[in-house]
C-alpha cells in the first residue's frame, strides 16, 4: 500500500449507523416529532393534569366561602331558612374538598382548614348574634359549639405539628355541617348544642390519642 493511499483511506461506513442517520434526516425533513419532543409533550400533559387536580380543592373552598358569606348575610337579616340552604351548599363543597384532598397536598389542607373554620366562625357567630336577645339559650349553644369546634381544630393542628398522628376524616365535619344546616332550615333549636357535644367528644378523642402515643 502506498503512502498516499494509506493517508487518504476512509474508514468503513457502518450500514446501520447510515440507516439511522438517514432516518433522522427524513424525520426532520418531514416534520415528524422526535423522541425528545414526545417526552416533552408527555411531561407537559402530566404537569398540567397535576396542576388541574391540585386546583380542585382550592376552587371548592372558594365556592364554599361564597356560600358561607351568603348564609351569614341571610342570618344577619334574619332569614334562617335560605341561610340554612346556603350553609348546606358550603358544607357539601367542603366535604367534597376533603374527599378529593391528596395526602401530600399541604396547600389544599391549609385552604380546607381555613374554610372549615370560616364556616363555624361566620355561621355560628351570626346565629349567636341574632339570637342573643330573643333566645339566649340558642345563642349560648351556638357560642359553645363555636368554641368547641375551635378547640378540636386546635388540638388536631397542634398535635400534628408536634408529630402526633391526629388525623380528621370527612365524617365529623359532614355531621357538623349537616346539623347546623338542618337546624337553620327546620328551625331546630337543639342542633347547636348537639354540635357542641359532638366537637367536645372529638376534642376528647384527639387528646386521648396524644396521651396514648406519648405513653408509647
Amino acid at each position: 500500500m502506498s503512502f498516499a493511499s494509506y493517508v487518504f483511506k476512509w474508514p468503513p461506513i457502518d450500514g446501520r449507523k447510515r440507516d439511522r442517520d438517514s432516518s433522522a434526516v427524513v424525520a426532520l425533513a418531514s416534520g415528524a416529532p422526535s423522541t425528545g419532543d414526545t417526552l416533552a409533550r408527555v411531561v407537559d400533559v402530566s404537569v398540567r393534569a397535576q396542576l388541574s387536580e391540585r386546583a380542585v380543592v382550592p376552587l371548592l373552598c372558594v365556592a364554599a366561602g361564597v356560600a358561607i358569606a351568603v348564609a351569614t348575610w341571610l342570618l344577619l337579616v334574619r332569614d334562617p331558612e335560605p341561610a340554612g340552604w346556603a350553609a348546606l351548599a358550603a358544607g357539601v363543597a367542603l366535604v367534597a374538598g376533603g374527599v378529593l384532598l391528596r395526602p401530600h397536598d399541604r396547600f389544599g389542607r391549609v385552604v380546607l382548614s381555613f374554610g372549615d373554620r370560616l364556616f363555624d366562625g361566620c355561621v355560628l357567630g351570626a346565629l349567636a348574634w341574632i339570637a342573643r336577645t330573643d333566645d339566649p339559650l340558642l345563642a349560648a349553644g351556638a357560642l359553645l359549639a363555636l368554641a368547641s369546634g375551635f378547640l378540636a381544630s386546635y388540638i388536631r393542628a397542634r398535635g400534628g405539628s408536634l408529630g402526633y398522628g391526629i388525623e380528621e376524616g370527612v365524617i365529623t365535619p359532614a355531621i357538623r355541617y349537616g346539623l347546623v344546616s338542618a337546624g337553620l332550615i327546620a328551625g331546630w333549636r337543639w342542633t347547636p348544642w348537639a354540635v357542641a357535644v359532638l366537637m367536645l367528644l372529638a376534642s376528647a378523642v384527639r387528646a386521648s390519642q396524644v396521651v396514648k402515643e406519648e405513653r408509647l
